[in-house]
């Protein structure tokens, strides 16, 4: 188990750079982006966003057995999980703030997805783009919490 940890610490150091690097590039836009192409463009960021938040729950869930079927719904249910405290097993990874947020994104980014005649709502994605600068805020230190309980599992092992 000490080998999947680590190889889990190093996949997680990875996606929270890749995070870094869209929250750099989302931050680029302004407020209030101007045009259809801004808007694209800021509508892919924050669906990249979710998309390497969701990578973290996926390892999460395969090294911690908290698989889930590939079925309508995995994706809500994935990120639900990561609310739970599964005693014995692992910690949540996600404040209530955190899942907030990243069910918001979530929702737009299967909107973003399945749309291929797409006129993106700039009022939506504004709300979207709200709650992703919340979660920047936020996102930290629950992830540094769940780090510590796997330097926890390293050291115990």
């Amino acid at each position: 188990m000490n080998a999947q940890i680590r190889m889990l610490k190093a996949d997680i150091a990875a996606d929270l750079e890749t995070i870094a690097e869209i929250y750099a590039s989302l931050n680029r836009y302004d407020a209030e982006p101007s045009g259809e192409e801004q808007l694209i463009v800021v509508a892919y960021y924050l669906h990249s966003l979710y998309c390497a938040f969701e990578s973290i729950f996926q390892r999460i869930a395969e090294v911690f057995g908290n698989h889930i079927s590939e079925r309508a719904g995995w994706h809500a249910d994935l990120l639900r999980r990561m609310t739970l405290n599964v005693e014995g097993i692992r910690p949540r990874l996600l404040s209530e703030e955190a899942y907030d947020c990243l069910d918001e994104l979530r929702r737009f980014r299967h909107l973003f997805r399945s749309a291929y005649r797409l006129r993106l709502d700039a009022e939506r994605l504004a709300l979207v783009r709200k709650k992703a600068r919340v979660l920047e805020q936020v996102y930290p230190a629950d992830i540094k919490r769940f780090l510590a309980f796997l330097d926890t599992l390293v050291q115990s092992s």
